[in-house]
């Protein structure tokens, strides 16, 4: 009867562990994916960087 107990004990600190965690994920990662969106380049349409552009030549 008592390892029952602290086997579900356990299993109970487990899941409230995990809850916050993936809540800690969640909100990390839309804190990230604000930043990455403010610092969008509309010209970078391969991904890749600035790697591509030259200057204008006149």
């Amino acid at each position: 009867m008592n390892n029952k107990i602290m086997f579900i004990i356990g299993c109970l600190i487990f899941i409230i562990y995990l809850f916050f965690l993936l809540k800690i994920i969640k909100k990390q990662n839309k804190i990230e994916d604000q930043r990455n969106h403010e610092s969008f380049d509309t010209n970078d349409l391969d991904g890749i960087g600035n790697q591509g552009r030259f200057p204008n030549k006149n």
